[in-house]
């Protein structure tokens, strides 16, 4: 029985068949090959993984040059991605690795390789490059490129060659972006031979810490957690209006945790979570678009947030610790919010929820995989409380996961009575294996967008593209921070169309944050530079659910049997809700959790004035909160009852009152912003007791 079918289902048969459905809409996006045990390539690629997997975590135990490390680790991912990755979706390339995929893979392990297998030499003498030095370079750019367009498709891989064009081409650009150009030798040196290229600092992060939280995610997952938090959430929310769909985004949130990506997020809770919405009642392309929101939202997420936290942290120099808490409060009423607007949803369709014989028992379903939130919170606890290293944090939080990961099956069937047979003593150590072969496998679209990025990084470093880019904008804009700001967002949507969202972070955050802070300081905006970063990143997230391209409602819709343009539209209208976020956080920096600046160099965090007061910070919460109920009522046309156009605009009136208190105290000339919570407070609260008394007369 497909999952796809309107036939009844119970939970456990869907838990069942979730898995392999996921797997196989995952492989069927990305073109992967996939083998079987019987064949030799599934041993051998498992066995490359693994042996990646294990390099990551002895480079925690044992530091290595950090080059020498970013070489090894690019040159796991080439090695894999093209043995996984065909030249080309078709029957011929996906059954089998052809003689030149072996070929395209050893060369590119090769060539990243011998950065670091010359490493002192090339360090010994920098700038005076061997002709194989830059025939190596030329290959390993040429390669790269390839490797980006199997695993990541075309977008990435053409936009670095645009860069690298304009690196060469520069004495022949139009006047406004001319510049010196670059020799061959000089840009093939640049890009692979150096840390300001290729081997930068984005593959830096990707080494040193975005690999071992992917790892920790992928063990967490082979563990049992992803199926354990789907579980969870439907046993608290099944039986409550809509129940599915608020389940969904729970356990997208959850899933979040241990995904980067919005489509593995899709499809891992939506072979589950969108056959359950539609026959509660949600139409295909609401279904769909549910769970799109959801899951791109749980790139937003902490403590990963889609890789992100770490390249910002170390974009900024910023600790980890701070970027999730500057990042908390706008994740969090996003999220939210949107399991307010489900619930609106549910109103409006007059839903029920499921019955409780389909639903597993709340308390039962909690304690039994309550020790999947040990390793969690161990992680959470490494990082905030004692304020560890993001690699050592996320290393003792693997070790603990493994430890439960092994006596978890014994224990249970000890609780059971069961006798402990051999496979049951194995099976911890078996789903150890899983789950590193998986995180590998998982990490090599992370690396090689990563790498390709660096492209664009070390083009800004070699042309001085950032100060042309700066003039381009501000000439465009005519120095309108609400134009710029809008021109930076439109931006980021189209390039995150085709790239993942790490890529399209560190390109936007290399080529435009800069420019941004730069008008916005010129225009009287002092905003701290995280401000900037988060703008472009919470705007290349949505990009996964928006039309014509976004791959996430695409998923959503193949799973929903719904049309994905129709699908990818309604998504975009539940997301419409983190759109306003950013812009938010250039009037109100305070949202991250920032009151002050210093005005001369904004960039620099050591200036910042951070706010640490329980009570304060519950206030912009709450208010935060409240004003995207408010957001969301008007953009759903419904709060208690169905709304009229005037009800409509008041709720839109309302959230400038709770997003941007200082503004409108300003604006109103008032003796405090904490006059402007309250005025929209009370306002909020009139809606609502006319709505109540409107709905007592029509009774």
């Amino acid at each position: 029985m497909g999952i796809y079918e309107e036939k009844p289902h119970t939970l456990k048969e869907l838990e069942i068949e979730q898995a392999d459905e996921s797997q196989k809409v995952l492989n069927e996006l990305e073109g992967q090959r996939v083998f079987g045990r019987k064949h030799y390539e599934f041993w051998l690629i498992s066995t490359i993984a693994l042996f990646w997997s294990l390099f990551q975590l002895y480079i925690v135990i044992e530091p290595t040059n950090s080059t020498i490390s970013r070489s090894i680790h690019l040159a796991f991912a080439l090695l894999l991605a093209f043995m996984i990755y065909p030249m080309m979706k078709k029957p011929y390339f996906l059954k089998k690795i052809r003689w030149f995929g072996y070929t395209f893979a050893l060369v590119g392990m090769c060539s990243a390789g011998y950065i670091a297998y010359f490493f002192e030499e090339i360090a010994l003498r920098p700038g005076d490059y061997k002709q194989l030095d830059i025939v190596v370079a030329l290959i390993g750019i040429v390669i790269l490129l390839e490797a980006g367009r199997r695993t990541l498709g075309l977008a990435l891989s053409v936009i670095a060659i645009v860069f690298i064009a304009y690196d060469m081409l520069g004495p022949y650009m139009p006047e406004l972006i001319i510049h010196k150009g670059a020799s061959l030798n000089k840009l093939a040196g640049h890009m692979f031979l150096t840390t300001e290229g290729i081997f930068g600092v984005p593959l830096g992060v990707s080494t040193g810490f975005v690999f071992l939280f992917v790892l920790f995610g992928s063990l967490l997952d082979k563990a049992g957690a992803g199926e354990y938090f789907i579980n969870l959430a439907f046993a608290l929310l099944g039986k409550f209006r809509g129940g599915p769909a608020k389940a969904s985004v729970v356990a997208s949130g959850f899933t979040g945790i241990m995904s980067g990506s919005s489509i593995a997020n899709t499809v891992t809770t939506g072979t589950f979570t969108i056959p359950l919405m539609k026959r509660t009642g949600f139409r295909p392309e609401q279904a769909g678009a549910v769970e799109v929101a959801a899951s791109t939202n749980g790139q937003l997420m902490p403590p990963v947030m889609g890789a992100a936290a770490f390249i910002i942290a170390e974009f900024l120099g910023l600790a980890y610790t701070d970027v999730i808490f500057a990042a908390f409060i706008p994740a969090f009423v996003s999220y939210f919010a949107l399991f307010y607007i489900v619930h609106l949803e549910a109103l409006k369709l007059g839903l029920k929820g499921m019955n409780d014989k389909d639903l597993p028992p709340k308390w039962k379903t909690f304690v039994q995989g309550i020790h999947y939130l040990v390793p969690i919170f161990f992680l959470l606890y490494t990082l905030m409380i004692l304020r560890e290293s993001a690699a050592s944090a996320a290393f003792n939080a693997i070790m603990l996961l493994m430890l439960l990961m092994v006596v978890q099956h014994p224990f249970r069937a000890f609780l059971a009575k069961e006798k402990i047979t051999k496979d049951i003593l194995l099976s911890g150590f078996v789903d150890i294996l899983a789950g590193m072969i998986s995180g590998a496998k998982n990490m090599i679209p992370i690396a090689v967008a990563t790498a390709l990025a660096g492209i664009v990084v070390g083009s800004i470093t070699l042309t001085g593209l950032g100060q042309v880019l700066l003039d381009v904008i501000e000439t465009l804009s005519d120095g309108n921070i609400f134009i710029i700001l809008i021109l930076a967002a439109v931006i980021s949507l189209i390039l995150g169309m085709g790239l993942p969202t790490t890529a399209n972070y560190i390109v936007m955050a290399s080529l435009t944050a800069p420019v941004i802070l730069i008008l916005a300081q010129d225009n009287g905006f002092i905003v701290p530079a995280i401000a900037a970063h988060l703008f472009v990143f919470y705007f290349g997230i949505l990009a996964d659910d928006t039309p014509p391209v976004g791959l996430a409602a695409y998923a959503a819709a193949g799973i929903a049997k719904a049309d994905p343009i129709k699908t990818g539209i309604q998504g975009f209208k539940y997301d419409i809700r983190t759109a306003i976020l950013p812009f938010m956080f250039f009037f109100n920096p305070e949202l991250l959790l920032i009151s002050e600046v210093d005005p001369l160099n904004p960039a620099n965090p050591n200036g910042w004035v951070w706010i640490t007061n329980p009570l304060e910070i519950a206030v912009i919460f709450s208010t935060a909160f409240i004003g995207m109920m408010a957001f969301s009522c008007f953009t759903q046309g419904y709060f208690i009852a169905r709304t009229n156009i005037v009800e409509r605009f008041i709720f839109l009136g309302i959230v400038p009152f709770m997003f941007l208190p200082k503004v409108v105290q300003e604006f109103m000339q008032l003796p405090s912003h904490y006059l402007s919570y309250t005025i929209g407070i009370f306002i909020f609260v009139g809606l609502y007791l006319l709505q109540k008394s409107k709905i007592k007369k029509a009774s």
